[in-house]
């Protein structure tokens, strides 16, 4: 992988803020690909589709929702004739880029789904661990090489407050442990820190684009046809008669097209196909860190001998953990709503983030003063009103579509992938019955409200931040109406 020069200007004194000459040199020749993505190991690009072809099951979609649709439809029935199109590269936008916090959370937390799902939320909390555990022995029985680490993850608390609401809050039935300061060192010792909800089983740390690389090798050995490079333009119904019993949705692309007797869409953060769906997602950025490797004092003086995920737990909080090969990654605090709900590559850069995310890692750990930086990125994720995933079906059942993971879909994608199976299937399932399925979250309203509700609510979370918590008259309507802005 490429880097910045292992090099590093003279620490700071312990403790000491991190000047802005300092801030600078952190970043200095950071690469802008992001780091999961900059790997010479990489597939070779697969050709795109030309001409037409008819299939049984048709995924849109090369990340984590398409590729475990892909294969759970294989698995079911090895007969079916299924393909793949991605736009891009299979992985190379959010699934590709993401923290690799692999978890169990169907809902975005426990007490998002309360909030939201109150009779089902255990149930969903099952089925989110049942998931889980079958993303890791998927992992093993295919052999794939994506640094699957089951350790755990770490919520902590920055200020007394979030410290009171994570010890109240925790179901120590559950598996939750709440850690004071002193037991939280034992984990990750950051003078910033004054305990955490330590939660062992609920996540595992990856390398995500690994897994989508797996995944991909997985699938098409199974025989499942991938065209890369491919946009789907639009969607409609197949002549009658152009192929077979029944009526096919067909797919429209640049060079070609596709007729399937069943469609499954996985494209998340790029404008829907259905536009019964357009307004329930908008687009946010993200952005992230990653250091170079830390040397074996380094290591020693943070601790994280766990290697667990770590999270603050403010409105604007970080995401962090190691990798294989020691290096932190550090992400999190803004995210970042254009106007208009624009996807540009333009906005995958924004340097007065990574210089505050520096700014802020070197706060939280200040024995790690002059490490360097060597990656820094950005990248859209979309976000519903619930800040979970939903379904929609389409053209009489014969299409399906899921989105608005919100920043969890490293796991829940492949729940997600069931659900749409189960709906294509036409029958009646567990998760089909599921309100959690059944029921359409609120959407976004056009522009200019939308671009102005977000700027409102963002700078409404950030005052809760600065008081408490305690969240104003605007938080407290949305609360009311069920938008889940309280992550």
């Amino acid at each position: 992988m490429t880097s910045a020069s292992s090099s590093s200007p003279a620490p700071a004194a312990a403790g000491a803020p991190a000047s802005a000459a300092e801030i600078s040199a952190s970043l200095a020749g950071a690469s802008t690909v992001p780091f999961w993505l900059d790997d010479p190991a990489r597939p070779a690009p697969l050709p795109p589709l030309h001409g037409e072809i008819d299939t049984d099951l048709l995924v849109v979609g090369g990340g984590f929702v398409g590729l475990w649709t892909a294969l759970l439809a294989k698995e079911a029935d090895p007969e079916r004739r299924v393909v793949l199109l991605e736009g891009g590269t299979v992985g190379w936008a959010a699934s590709g880029r993401n923290g690799g916090f692999c978890e169990a959370s169907l809902t975005h937390g426990h007490e998002n789904g309360e909030k939201h799902l109150p009779q089902e939320n255990a149930r969903l909390a099952e089925l989110g661990m049942e998931n889980l555990d079958a993303i890791e022995d998927a992992v093993r029985r295919y052999g794939i090489d994506c640094e699957f680490e089951r350790t755990g993850v770490i919520n902590v608390a920055t200020e007394r407050y979030q410290a009171e609401n994570l010890r109240a809050g925790h179901d120590p039935a559950g598996g939750a442990h709440w850690l004071d300061r002193e037991e939280l060192r034992a984990h990750i010792d950051s003078p910033s820190y004054l305990g955490g909800l330590w939660e062992p089983r609920v996540a595992a740390m990856i390398h995500p684009a690994k897994l989508c690389w797996g995944l991909l090798r997985v699938i098409r050995e199974l025989g499942v046809e991938v065209y890369e490079h491919t946009v789907v333009r639009d969607l409609g119904w197949a002549p009658r008669g152009a192929s077979g019993p029944g009526r096919r949705v067909l797919a429209r692309t640049d060079a070609g097209e596709v007729r399937a007797a069943h469609v499954a869409l996985g494209t998340n953060v790029f404008p829907s196909l259905l536009a019964r769906t357009r307004f329930h997602t908008v687009p946010v950025y993200d952005y992230a860190l990653m250091t170079e490797p830390l040397s074996a004092a380094q290591l020693e003086a943070i601790g994280w001998k766990g290697r667990e995920g770590l999270s603050d737990s403010a409105n604007r909080f970080h995401y962090f953990r190691l990798t294989a090969d020691d290096r932190i990654l550090w992400g999190g605090w803004d995210a970042v709503y254009h106007y208009g709900r624009q996807v540009s590559w333009k906005y995958d850069q924004r340097p007065e983030t990574f210089e505050t995310l520096a700014r802020q890692f070197f706060e939280t750990f200040p024995q790690l003063a002059g490490l360097r930086f060597t990656h820094k990125w950005g990248g859209a994720i979309d976000t519903c009103t619930r800040f979970f995933p939903f379904f929609s079906t389409a053209y009489g059942g014969r299409v399906t579509y899921s989105a608005g993971y919100t920043g969890l879909g490293v796991g829940a994608s492949r729940f997600g992938a069931r659900v749409m199976l189960d709906l294509l299937s036409g029958e009646t399932t567990e998760l089909t019955e599921l309100e959690m399925v059944r029921r359409t979250p609120l959407p976004f309203p056009p522009e200019p409200f939308a671009w102005a509700g977000i700027t409102l609510t963002t700078k409404a979370l950030i005052r809760a931040d600065e008081n408490s918590g305690r969240r104003g008259p605007l938080l407290r309507v949305l609360d009311a109406f069920g938008v889940g802005f309280d992550s």
